[in-house]
């Protein structure tokens, strides 16, 4: 049975190396990046089992937009891959949310 990936960061780097990966192995993937050209140039357009999509994961509405699409698309995410963004060092449970903003 194929499971469903959303990954962020997907236009290059390990992002794009997984989502390449997991379409290989037959299973469907949700594929986001800032811009939606370098992915389609990467990944080619959206097929059966892939569903390209624009995202800033500083967008809290976007986010949600593109995770209620792939559900919608594909009836739900099996693996979160949350690539994209930078690091904040620190406990995280001792991080506020406004350090990473």
């Amino acid at each position: 049975m194929s499971k469903t990936w959303f990954i962020t960061g997907t236009s290059r780097g390990i992002g794009l190396e997984i989502a390449r990966a997991a379409l290989a192995s037959g299973d469907n993937v949700v594929a986001t990046a800032r811009n939606i050209e370098v992915l389609k140039d990467a990944l080619g357009d959206d097929t059966s089992n892939i569903y390209l999509t624009k995202l800033d994961v500083q967008d809290p509405e976007q986010a949600s937009v593109a995770v209620k699409n792939s559900v919608d698309r594909f009836g739900g995410i099996d693996v979160l891959i949350n690539n994209a963004g930078y690091g904040q060092l620190g406990h995280f449970e001792t991080v506020d949310a406004t350090a990473i903003d």
